[in-house]
């Protein structure tokens, strides 16, 4: 396997992947797509009927398209702009969260969860422990490629087994199960934003649910953890190259961390425990009884709970703030308040280029919105697969692949869903599938080809932390290494998905499949 050559279908994804442009870039050229389709649609008088709204005559609304350069949006474009930014959905809610997320990392905090999770693990256990870690790990986002990656090749090989086989498998857990989790994210927060603003298109009093995937994700941890057992003890390590004495550089780049964690972190985490449990108690607090704040009692029952939902952005900030703040105290990283400040301005310059990017998703979403392209697209795309009569469950494993496939060329998952969402969305929704649905096949898809692609921003990092261990292992044979763990990952999450869908469950607290206007 590490002798693999990159030539056929894995070099012309290379080659065609090296020649995109920056997604940044790829924002700016379809929105001077954007810009050109809504000049030639007005100007030929395309339009659809709303399926919901009405006339003032009492027949269908005509959804016209209309051209972005005409006065009126130009005007609009200019005038608008800060607040096109500002009011970017994801925004605010990646930014609130990395707010704690920084001081948890920054801290130690993710680290030490992290190396005394996996030193615990017993040896037969030691590639499920990984693979579930990772999966966990992701609520670190950065912290886990960066942290438990490197660190599964070290625990690997001091469990005399194949150093490069626990690298995968972090892999794996870490990318290729991106969406599986047990508790939502920052994923979460950053998807249904994205999700919130395209379903308005259609349904303006849509609201984001952040737990809209939370069974889901659940259950795609479990259905993720056997298949990553597998692949790692039964396809990839048995084919590994062995290992060659002096053939890398571990013992120059990487310190073992012997598993064992210091009193000094032990205690940290004992004091982060307590700070995560206060926290739980305070949302308990505030979400049972009479006159709580998070329960809106005026509200429908299914509704009732929304406030709670909605708060789960502000509470993960806090959480991690509290876990970070008391871990740092323990173990010194952090002083006082200005290290805490420090921290969190870190995890800021950190967002830097996300900031970029944001500015020109924003505005390539608000002006396809203006346009009415994505709204027309969805009327019709809705009475195309209407009259196709295929079944939901046929219907959404069409959208997984097609995502998947997408995901080979474009790396970033939020750039993605924003270009996707905006038409998906609203399709679906016209054909009876809910937002979280939609969000929850993309997911699948976008996670299980994150391992093979070289446009991955991450992919790099991995080819180095294994040629620390095997110098002549290059982008080839990691792509083939983690070519099972991507195929037998997309089939689970295809095959998860079909099940969901017939048997009907929730995907989440007041989150169904189905949708109706």
């Amino acid at each position: 396997m590490t002798q693999n050559n990159p030539d056929g279908l894995l070099g012309w994804i290379e080659r065609s992947g090296n020649k995109l442009p920056d997604p940044v870039f790829i924002f700016v050229y379809c929105i001077l797509g954007v810009v050109g389709i809504s000049v030639l649609t007005s100007f030929l008088g395309v339009s659809a009927e709303h399926p919901t709204a009405l006339a003032a005559d009492g027949t269908p609304q005509l959804i016209a398209a209309e051209s972005l350069l005409s006065g009126d949006n130009i005007r609009r474009l200019l005038v608008s702009m800060p607040e096109t930014f500002t009011r970017f959905h994801p925004l605010g809610y990646v930014l609130v969260v990395m707010l704690g997320a920084g001081v948890a990392e920054r801290s130690g905090f993710f680290a030490a969860a992290m190396s005394g999770a996996m030193a615990k693990a017993p040896s037969f256990l030691l590639t499920p422990a990984v693979a579930l870690i990772g999966m966990l790990g992701n609520l670190a986002t950065d912290a886990a490629y960066v942290v438990l990656i490197p660190l599964a090749g070290v625990i690997f090989a001091a469990a005399g087994r194949h150093p490069i086989a626990g690298i995968a498998a972090a892999f794996a857990g870490v990318s290729g199960g991106f969406s599986a989790n047990l508790s939502p994210g920052q994923l979460d927060a950053l998807l249904f934003g994205i999700t919130e603003s395209a379903a308005q298109t259609l349904q303006p009093t849509w609201q984001t649910n952040m737990a809209g995937n939370a069974f889901f994700i659940i259950a795609m941890t479990f259905v993720f953890l056997p298949v990553i057992w597998y692949v790692t003890d039964k396809i990839v390590e048995p084919k590994l190259a062995p290992i060659v004495p002096g053939g890398g550089t571990s013992d120059q780049l990487m310190k073992d961390p012997s598993t064992a964690l210091t009193p000094q972190e032990k205690k940290g985490l004992s004091q982060a425990g307590i700070a995560a449990l206060g926290i739980v108690a305070l949302w308990t607090f505030l979400t049972i009884g009479p006159g709580t704040p998070l329960i809106d009692e005026t509200a429908e029952a299914q509704a009732q709970l929304s406030p709670l939902f909605r708060s789960l952005v502000a509470g993960f900030f806090i959480l991690f703030l509290a876990v970070g703040w008391a871990y740092g105290k323990a173990v010194g990283t952090i002083k006082d308040h200005r290290d805490l400040v420090k921290m969190m301005s870190e995890a800021m310059a950190d967002l830097g280029y996300y900031l970029v990017l944001a500015f020109a998703a924003a505005h390539f979403v608000a002006l396809f919105n203006w346009s009415n392209l994505g709204l027309i697209f969805a009327i019709n795309g809705a009475e195309l697969l209407n009259s196709a009569a295929l079944p939901d469950s046929l219907l959404l494993a069409f959208i997984l692949l097609f995502c998947a496939f997408v995901n080979l060329f474009v790396g970033s998952a939020s750039a993605k869903w924003a270009l996707l969402a905006p038409v998906i969305v609203p399709m679906l929704m016209l054909v009876g599938i809910s937002p979280e649905m939609s969000t929850a096949a993309y997911r699948v898809g976008d996670g299980a080809t994150n391992i093979v692609t070289p446009l991955m921003p991450y992919f790099p990092l991995i080819l180095i932390f294994c040629q620390r261990w095997q110098k002549e292992f290059g982008i080839g044979s990691l792509a083939a290494t983690m070519l099972p763990y991507s195929a037998l990952l997309l089939l689970s999450g295809l095959i998860l998905t079909i099940l969901w869908v017939v048997i009907g469950l929730p995907l989440g607290p007041g989150a169904s499949v189905n949708f109706s206007l």
